[in-house]
């Protein structure tokens, strides 16, 4: 039997910056990921031009390490210092 990856579905707590954006319970990461697009997309902050890149506003700028910009990729090596 296939074992899911069981680090993914475990409950993570959020850092105090994080919880301004996903909320301040612990939830699985792929449900803090869900989260931040919706509020990507609800602040309309996916650059238009390149729709890889995040231009963070000042609640995001606190989980992104105080960059104005970052990709996806490096976005999600960003929040995840922001689990507990």
């Amino acid at each position: 039997m296939a074992k899911t990856n069981s680090q993914f579905m475990k409950p993570v707590q959020p850092s105090a910056d994080l919880a301004e954006v996903v909320g301040n319970k612990p939830i699985p990461r792929t449900e803090i990921t869900k989260k931040l697009w919706a509020y990507i997309k609800k602040n309309n902050l996916q650059d238009p031009k390149n729709k890889r890149n995040i231009n963070a506003d000042d609640k995001l700028k606190k989980v992104f390490g105080g960059k104005k910009v970052v990709n996806m990729f490096e976005m999600t090596k960003l929040v995840s210092k922001h689990l507990g």
